[in-house]
């Protein structure tokens, strides 16, 4: 049976979370792939403000499809997350607390989720569509020139994933 979790209890409960354990998020979800983590790197690097408050956030490795009318957003499905393992270390220790993607990821961000005390997580690939209904409302919060890799703030309910790695450091693809 999936665990309900709300975004913004995200600390307090992620310490209780278990890789393997099923999850339905519902709340608030920032989008970002390649091109958003390149440019929040830079920006880091070069000491300026964040365009959004990564404190307790919940990153979604997705570049979403234009919406049809009526609807909050296109198809979204989650991109592989190994792209961006060069940022993750770095947007961990800033105080995202969760990542949702697709795939594995390498050992470094295993470490990295101990170290920081964050949760990696896997979404389905292939159905898109489908959790795209998932996504009650959707806005550009950061970069409107990147397109569908601008960093969109998702607001969703039910959303499912699976914890792939928790903050021990267990993975459920070592097993």
């Amino acid at each position: 049976m999936p665990r309900r979790l709300v975004t913004s209890d995200l600390v307090q409960q992620i310490p209780a979370l278990k890789a393997g354990d099923e999850l339905l998020i519902s709340g608030t979800l920032f989008t970002a792939r390649d091109a958003a983590h390149k440019r929040l790197a830079q920006i880091i690097a070069d000491k300026q403000a964040l365009p959004l408050d990564l404190v307790g956030s919940v990153i979604y490795y997705c570049g979403p499809a234009p919406a049809r009318p009526g609807d909050a957003v296109g198809p979204c499905g989650p991109t592989t997350s190994t792209r961006m393992d060069p940022y993750t270390p770095m947007l961990l220790s800033l105080g995202v607390k969760a990542t949702i993607g697709k795939g594995k990821r390498s050992p470094q961000i295993t470490a990295a989720c101990r170290d920081h005390q964050a949760i990696y997580c896997v979404a389905t690939g292939g159905v898109a569509a489908l959790l795209s209904q998932r996504v009650k409302r959707s806005q550009i919060v950061a970069f409107p020139d990147l397109g569908p890799e601008a960093i969109w703030r998702f607001e969703v309910e039910d959303f499912p994933v699976l914890v792939a790695t928790d903050t021990k450091g267990n993975d459920i693809f070592a097993r």
